[in-house]
């Protein structure tokens, strides 16, 4: 088998398996029993990102391209660049949106910048009755 083919074959082995150790339950749920024993370690929690998954399964796929030690360093990152790349297109792109700008008169509901008259009078009803009350 040619190098091409061998380093095709490798970047899917990569996604394949770092998409089932990472994202899937397995069968039987193997998988998933097995991440929820690793917990918060080291392992568990490069269980839990894709990119990070994929830089060591592409460590050992790489063996299987080629055993020269730059090549391998070369081919290692390649394999892991190619599955997070399959893993992108295999999901809808993420579009950031500017935050919309409130106009004046409109009403922000969750964050006020002025508060009402009537709400203000309240409060200082309320913290003078509790101030008179523990100063007796």
């Amino acid at each position: 088998m040619n190098v091409w083919m061998r380093l095709l074959l490798a970047v899917l082995a990569t996604w394949r398996v770092t998409h089932l150790l990472g994202n899937e339950d397995g069968p039987a749920d193997i998988i998933v029993r097995f991440r929820t024993l690793l917990g918060q370690s080291l392992a568990g929690q490069l269980m839990d990102c894709f990119n990070c998954l994929s830089l060591w399964i592409g460590a050992a796929a790489a063996l299987l391209v080629t055993r020269k030690p730059v090549e391998w360093l070369l081919t290692w990152l390649a394999l892991s660049g190619g599955a997070c790349l399959l893993e992108r297109l295999g999901h809808a792109p993420v579009v950031m949106q500017p935050i919309s700008q409130l106009q004046e008169g409109d009403f922000d509901y969750v964050l006020r910048s002025e508060t009402s008259d009537s709400a203000q009078q309240l409060g200082s009803r309320e913290n003078t009755q509790s101030f008179t009350e523990h100063a007796q």
